[in-house]
């Protein structure tokens, strides 16, 4: 069994995407192992209401709102509550986030999804804390990076929905183009909440009438 990690680094965001190499056929047993490694998780309590954290060996897997929309999705039924170090690292950096002050690191991330996916939370990565994008413009920048003509807003909205690691992998900062504070699992209230804690302009954004969470 050969394995390794490649690591991209976006605004000193480390997320350590796994790929496994797998060539010896008289090894299942490992490889059912190292596919689906040992998980991690903790509770945490913020100001907005109790959270789940996930981690494997790698990095950070889930960061869920409790009660929330896909709450825990794709978590496994197999995990132990412990603490290890990414957890720590992550209750940190949400009990600096919870204070209204920009954290000044990030714990290891290990997102799941496919390459379209994983190309859309790098770019959520990059918004900046306390200002927005909208799925149009993730779209553009898609298009633009991949060659394409266009590509679409939609596309990008599922994938944003798709995030696992809420908050740390900022997707309350994507809006809809008019101002809608729409599309968000954790509930439009909190993503409202969250924006104003980091000291959000919301005098251009509204409520929708009936909240999505794509």
């Amino acid at each position: 069994m050969l394995s390794f990690r490649k690591i991209k680094v976006f605004r000193r965001h480390p997320i350590a995407y796994c790929t496994k190499l797998c060539y010896n056929s008289r090894k299942v047993a490992k490889q059912e192992t190292e596919a689906h490694p040992k998980t991690y998780i903790q509770h945490y309590d913020s100001p907005l209401g109790g959270i789940l954290l996930a981690a494997d060996e790698v990095g950070l897997t889930g960061l869920w709102f409790d009660g929330q929309k896909c709450f825990a999705r794709g978590l496994p039924d197999e995990r132990v509550e412990q603490e290890m170090p990414v957890l720590a690292e992550a209750k940190r950096w949400l009990d600096s986030y919870f204070t209204g002050k920009e954290p000044d690191f990030t714990p290891p991330l290990h997102p799941v999804g496919s390459a379209f996916r994983r190309s859309v939370w790098e770019i959520l990565l990059q918004i900046p804390y306390g200002q927005t994008t909208t799925y149009g413009d993730i779209a553009r920048q898609l298009a633009e990076k991949q060659g394409l003509a266009r590509m679409s807003a939609q596309a990008v909205g599922g994938a944003v929905g798709h995030n696992k690691i809420s908050i740390i992998i900022p997707c309350h900062r994507v809006v809809g183009t008019n101002g809608s504070l729409t599309g968000y699992a954790g509930g439009i209230h909190k993503k409202e909440q969250l924006l104003e804690l980091e000291g959000a302009d919301m005098r251009r954004f509204f409520l929708p009438k009936k909240g999505t969470a794509l």
